[in-house]
């Protein structure tokens, strides 16, 4: 199994636009080949040390069958149409790509 862990940094105020046209694509997402979780998550305010809060972050979490899944998901047509709306939204993106230890 894949884990995929992408930070999306969102230009000030994009925030609500960015996470509507994601979610309007989570549905084809999960129906690809080898996906097995595909979410948007935003921080939590806990209190817990060393937590760092970033109201311009979106953490999106990812499990995949398989790195070939992987692959075919980021040349998936729905997801090129997907970068193109947000790419005026988006100022960067860190991924973590991890296999079980």
């Amino acid at each position: 199994m894949i884990h995929v862990i992408a930070s999306v940094s969102i230009k000030q105020g994009s925030r609500g636009e960015f996470l509507e046209i994601f979610k309007a694509n989570v549905r084809k997402v999960l129906q690809e080949q080898g996906c097995i979780e595909y979410r948007p998550a935003v921080d939590l305010a806990t209190g817990l040390d060393p937590q760092v809060l970033d109201e311009n972050l979106v953490t999106v979490i990812e499990k995949w069958e398989s790195l070939e899944d992987l692959h075919a998901h980021l040349s998936a047509p729905h997801m090129l149409a997907y970068r193109e709306k947000v790419s005026s939204m988006v100022e960067g993106v860190n991924l973590k790509v991890l296999e079980d230890a």
